[in-house]
């Protein structure tokens, strides 16, 4: 078989896929309100199914694992991330509201400056 033949089987077989998981969730939501008068908790418990059944076959399909992949190496990387101690986080909140204080005066002062002069101009 050459490797065209294969994509384009594993594309046919990709879609098949994707309509098996529309029809999950449209069973699932057909089915919670078809059981509207059931319990909360079996309904609950039906669509958990369902839903957890239409992403292991989504997970299945090409994107599908390029997603779940990717989530993967999403994973490593919050790892590798460097959180900042408790006293960098209250000494960078301290200097950005320094900051806006500062920032807030001068504004004000520019705001009554200019005011004080369009006054005096227009009396």
């Amino acid at each position: 078989m050459s490797a065209g033949t294969e994509a384009q089987k594993s594309t046919a077989l990709d879609w098949l896929k994707w309509l098996v998981v529309a029809a999950c969730a449209g069973a699932g939501v057909v089915g919670n309100w078809y059981f509207q008068d059931h319990s909360l908790l079996l309904r609950v418990i039906g669509l958990i199914v369902v839903g957890s059944l239409g992403l292991y076959i989504a997970s299945l399909t090409e994107s599908g694992g390029a997603a779940w992949e990717l989530i993967r190496e999403a994973r490593v990387e919050i790892r590798r991330v460097v959180w900042p101690s408790n006293q960098e986080t209250t000494q960078t909140t301290l200097v950005v509201l320094v900051l806006i204080a500062i920032f807030a005066l001068l504004l004000w002062l520019l705001d009554w400056t200019l005011s004080a002069l369009v006054t005096a101009v227009i009396g």
